[in-house]
């Protein structure tokens, strides 16, 4: 299979998925948005009328790019860099977009990462590096839109008063062994979003989590760039395909929309059935 193939013409083409313009003139920071999954997100809220603030770590001219094709399509983005794990970085993106943009409506907390080991090799930098931006990333983000919320007035361009988006994991439910620093903190993802969304319901701010299961990205080529690395993988996905970004790009539109308005602190499962499986004690 091949990855989706992102430009500015399929930049305008995404647009027609979106005819009414669901999030026209709100405002989106997407982070970790330079690729995979991230970049999916940008797109597609961009595509749906949002104007984004595109984070990224490493990867400046790929998000570099992005923005001009968003722009180039009729959108509004920029890029951004920031470690999500530093909290002084995290405060000045946030800076940045509020000059930018002058708010946010929309946070999609997606920056992620795995060091794997077997868990009696596993070092500390393993597992604070992974805690770090997985989960401290995620509460310093989800912090700062909080906030942000509550200082703005109410925007009006939405029922809610801003709309937060944690980038979870079917791992939050599905034990991993061999990658223990990654599941631990996906299920950490999963009570951060719950105790959350029960603190801010009541000031309208609405607060929900994707958990992808496998979606074909860079990062995951080893897993489906072959037909047998793809049919073993097919064995732990009911739906017998595996996900693309944009799966999850339309699934962070839907809960940014006015459309999932009574929708408040769950986890939208994204995964081809693969959570329905009872063993996954091998492979994955």
């Amino acid at each position: 299979m091949r990855l989706p193939e992102y430009n500015q013409e399929s930049q305008l083409a995404l647009k027609s998925l979106y005819p009414h313009q669901p999030l026209k003139g709100q405002i989106a920071l997407v982070t970790g948005g330079s690729s995979g999954i991230g970049e999916g997100c940008a797109r597609h809220l961009a595509a749906a009328g949002a104007s984004v603030a595109i984070n990224f770590m490493s990867h400046r001219q790929k998000a570099d790019l992005i923005a001009a094709q968003i722009t180039g399509a009729g959108g509004e983005a920029f890029s951004i860099g920031a470690d999500v794990s530093q909290e002084p970085e995290v405060l000045e993106m946030f800076d940045q977009v509020r000059s930018h943009f002058g708010t946010l409506d929309i946070l999609v907390s997606n920056a992620g990462l795995q060091k794997d080991a077997a868990f009696v090799d596993m070092t500390v930098d393993q597992w604070d590096t992974v805690m770090n931006v997985n989960l401290r990333g995620m509460f310093l983000n989800c912090r700062e839109a909080v906030r942000e919320f509550q200082r703005r007035d109410r925007r009006h361009l939405s029922k809610s008063n801003g709309k937060i988006i944690c980038m979870s994991s079917v791992h939050e439910v599905i034990p991993w062994a061999g990658h223990i620093n990654y599941a631990a903190s996906k299920g950490g993802v999963m009570l951060l979003m719950k105790s959350l969304a029960q603190e801010v319901s009541k000031l309208g701010i609405r607060v929900n989590s994707i958990a992808p299961g496998a979606i074909a990205t860079p990062i995951n080529k080893p897993a489906w760039e072959t037909q047998e690395a793809l049919d073993e993988l097919m064995a732990y996905i009911p739906y017998d395909r595996i996900g693309t970004t944009d799966d999850i790009g339309q699934a962070a539109v839907w809960l940014s929309s006015d459309a999932s308005d009574y929708v408040v602190g769950t986890t939208l499962f994204v995964d081809g059935g693969m959570t329905t499986l009872e063993n996954f004690s091998e492979g994955g």
